[in-house]
């Protein structure tokens, strides 16, 4: 069994790792009931430490078979010596999170690692419902909600926030080589994914 550290350390460094990462998250968190704040905090903190395992690792498909790994053992309710999973193990537990949830998030950030591109829009939703409808209905789930119909709606939520911050991070995604544009869009408009890739600067092209 993993040594368990007090139960204020390991929240103390998911409330860093959020106030730290994510300021509008952040803030967010002060209008949640203490329990769902440390929850939410906690559930950030290993979403946050995985993405950047995966993003900014020098071997990210490594990363993405430890994090498996790493869920392995906290739906084991055996978690590894880490603050982060200590605390996401109370939260399964307390909480009932399905573990679907989390390995879909992976998933999604498995497509970003492989630089997937979206012929569609609704390719394009796949991927969001993956990296952010998830979360939706993660929170949605600390907050006791089970109604299918409801957390229908919070993925809706999540996803809607992912395509706006697509739309807004066009030019920085694609200088760090990724493109979110459903590629039939973009040649309706007249725009070429592997130029605009090269050059990523702004265009007039629109539909004739």
């Amino acid at each position: 069994m993993a040594r368990l550290a007090t139960p204020f350390t390991d929240l103390a460094f998911c409330r860093a790792t959020l106030s730290d990462g994510s300021r509008s998250f952040w803030l967010a968190s002060q209008m949640l009931p203490a329990a769902l704040k440390n929850a939410a905090c906690g559930l950030y903190a290993f979403c946050r430490e995985a993405d950047d395992l995966v993003d900014e690792g020098d071997n990210p498909k490594q990363a993405l078979q430890s994090l498996h790994t790493r869920l392995d053992a906290i739906y084991a309710n055996d978690p590894h010596d880490s603050p982060v999973d200590r605390v996401l193990s109370h939260i399964v537990q307390d909480h009932d999170l399905p573990r679907e949830l989390l390995d879909a998030l992976l998933e999604g950030f498995a497509w970003d690692n492989d630089g997937r591109r979206y012929q569609t829009l609704s390719e394009v939703y796949d991927y969001s419902a993956r990296v952010a409808g998830t979360v939706g209905v993660m929170m949605a789930v600390l907050m006791g909600i089970r109604d299918e119909r409801t957390l229908a709606r919070a993925a809706d939520l999540g996803v809607a926030m992912q395509l706006t911050n697509i739309a807004r991070d066009v030019g920085e995604d694609a200088r760090n080589g990724r493109l979110y544009l459903p590629l039939d869009m973009m040649a309706q408009a007249g725009l070429d994914a592997d130029t605009f890739m090269a050059y990523p600067v702004h265009s007039t092209a629109s539909h004739a």
